[in-house]
């Protein structure tokens, strides 16, 4: 043989949290476990995420006494999946999401804090709650990974304040109110000073919060386990033989490693947000596919769908949306390269709204990022680009920021020199400078104040759900989401689509396994994470939709692979060492 041979239960690509979850899960039932991943950091998308995991159920919710009533978590899920409504995969989410989140939090260090109210994202949908589903991974303490810590992947540099990781909730309160609440003053002040001095002593800063926090997490409980990962190491191909996936090869410091998994192969690649071809074909608003701007890793590129078509695996284009969207700007960074940022909480905020490049609001503003998104590219139906602009007044910029731009008192220059923000002293020049005819806009601007006034929103009805007022201003009354836009100047960012992940991935059944096209399992290969069709059936009932199925669903493979044989003839020949056959791409 010209390449070196290694064997292995279960072997693992990826190492973002449903190929993590996976390792740790299968790894504590004995089972002898490789990961593997192509990046030279680990963490994949999951350590530029905020870190929050959405799980019906859970002990967490109710250890703050939160009960839900019977049958609503799949009643909504139902309501939510619409024609891809999968029973028997919502019902293995559903049963093991809590299964899951008490195997981890009781034995590993992967620990998480619930509020106790964050809203679905469609809470007064049928089977819709309040709150007790949405949680946030605990900050946690880089210098645990010890030299490991090198090797996790950043933050998004555009979510971070001099390069630090802002928590969620509390923690973003604080910092929007450093000059307005002594208490908060005192926590601003104490969090940047033990932020510079570790990246004096380190390089880095040293408390990790959501996603980072929840890749570096579950990298110290694959620590703990003694699990292998090997980075910078890409798979070329999977090694197939009798009809199943026996292992794969793998490119490791420039040679080929052929490692044969008893057990399985477990794809957990990230989905295909940097895929160029495949987001032709997937997403409407990008006809070449370069009209889409995600601010996932650009390594997630697809190999984890490849792989398995390579196979006989397939991807089910029939998805309603075949992304988690989220409407994006494109920023210059300080080194010259561009940033993508993705806008969360901004929209909510009362004093800002967002227009068509002809000068109308379209919907409401305090949707999630994901129903925002579908109604700009409805308004932008026949036009040559889908965009929007989101606009606020002086008095919400300094309160709250906008995209990239902090709020008062970090300086805004340079984001007006390079041109991402657009000012005008007036609404009219304000249209000016975005190309928006200025009667229109200030019709709009007009309109919107008139009730705005009043906290009032009867167009789009902005602050109307739980969700728009839980991203608000509570401050602000009536309605923390809506206020005039009347003290100049004005600003405008220009707003385009992206993703936070991919929705459209394998078919694969209840247990992880990958099926082919007559609906038959693929011996010996799983796919978890964004490489799985999405079990909310392309569409975001809540915050963290992702991450909590990645982490039941890698539970999920963990466990079944630790109660699979090996196929009998598979391990036979591996044992023995035998020639076997390398499946090509197709």
């Amino acid at each position: 043989m010209t390449q070196e041979d290694i064997t292995v239960d279960v072997l693992v690509v990826g190492t973002g949290a449903s190929g993590m979850a996976t390792a740790i899960t299968a790894a504590s039932q004995g089972l002898k476990v490789l990961v593997v991943d192509k990046e030279a950091r680990y963490g994949g998308t999951t350590a530029r995420s905020g870190g929050w995991l959405w799980i019906p159920g859970t002990h967490l919710a109710k250890e703050q006494g939160i009960t839900e009533p019977h049958g609503a978590a799949m009643a909504y899920m139902k309501h939510e999946t619409t024609t891809h409504f999968d029973e028997k995969r919502v019902s293995a989410f559903l049963d093991n999401g809590p299964k899951a989140l008490e195997f981890f939090t009781r034995n590993t260090c992967v620990q998480f804090d619930m509020p106790a109210v964050f809203p679905d994202y469609h809470a007064e949908a049928p089977g819709g709650q309040p709150g007790g589903r949405s949680m946030v991974t605990r900050p946690f303490d880089g210098r645990e990974l010890g030299k490991r810590i090198k090797q996790l992947a950043p933050p998004l540099p555009e979510l971070t304040v001099f390069g630090m990781m802002l928590g969620s909730g509390p923690e973003i309160k604080h910092f929007m109110r450093t000059f307005k609440s002594p208490t908060s003053f005192l926590y601003v002040t104490k969090r940047l000073t033990r932020h510079f001095l570790d990246v004096l002593r380190h390089g880095r800063g040293m408390t990790l919060t959501n996603g980072n926090a929840l890749a570096g997490r579950l990298a110290k409980a694959g620590m703990d386990l003694d699990i292998p990962v090997w980075l910078s190491s890409p798979v070329k191909k999977l090694v197939v033989e009798y009809d199943g996936v026996a292992g794969a090869l793998v490119e490791r410091e420039g040679k080929p490693v052929r490692v044969l998994a008893r057990r399985g192969v477990v794809l957990a690649c990230g989905g295909f947000p940097h895929d160029v071809e495949r987001r032709r074909q997937l997403f409407p608003h990008a006809p070449t596919g370069k009209e889409h701007f995600s601010p996932s890793p650009e390594s997630n590129t697809g190999d984890g769908l490849k792989l398995a078509e390579s196979v006989g695996g397939r991807v089910d284009p029939t998805i309603p949306h075949a992304a988690a969207w989220v409407p994006t700007s494109v920023t210059n960074r300080p080194d010259g390269s561009k940033g993508v940022m993705p806008h969360f909480i901004d929209r909510a905020k009362p004093g800002v709204i967002a227009v068509t490049a002809k000068g109308r609001r379209f919907t409401n503003e305090g949707n999630s990022y994901h129903d925002f998104v579908q109604a700009m590219v409805k308004a932008c139906e026949g036009e040559p680009e889908v965009s929007a602009w989101l606009l606020c007044d002086h008095k919400a910029l300094r309160n709250y920021g906008l995209g990239c731009v902090a709020p008062a008192p970090l300086p805004i220059g340079r984001h007006l020199r390079s041109g991402y923000l657009k000012r005008g002293a007036t609404v009219k020049q304000l249209a000016e400078q975005i190309g928006i005819a200025p009667a229109t806009l200030e019709a709009t601007v007009a309109q919107f104040n008139q009730t705005a006034r009043s906290g009032q929103d009867p167009e789009f009805g902005k602050g109307s759900k739980a969700y728009n007022r839980y991203q608000g201003d509570a401050l602000i009354e009536p309605n923390p989401c809506v206020a005039p836009l009347e003290s100049g100047p004005y600003y405008a960012i220009k707003l385009v689509v992206g993703d936070i992940g991919t929705f459209a991935g394998l078919v694969t059944d209840e247990d992880t396994r990958v099926l082919d096209s007559t609906g038959k399992p693929i011996k010996g290969l799983y796919a978890v994470g964004n490489d799985a069709a999405s079990v909310m059936g392309g569409n975001y009932p809540g915050a963290g939709i992702t991450l909590g199925p990645a982490l039941t669903f890698g539970y999920v493979a963990g466990m079944q692979l630790a109660k699979n044989e090996a196929t009998a003839d598979i391990r036979l020949q591996i044992e023995r060492r035998e020639p076997v056959t390398l499946a090509r791409p197709a």
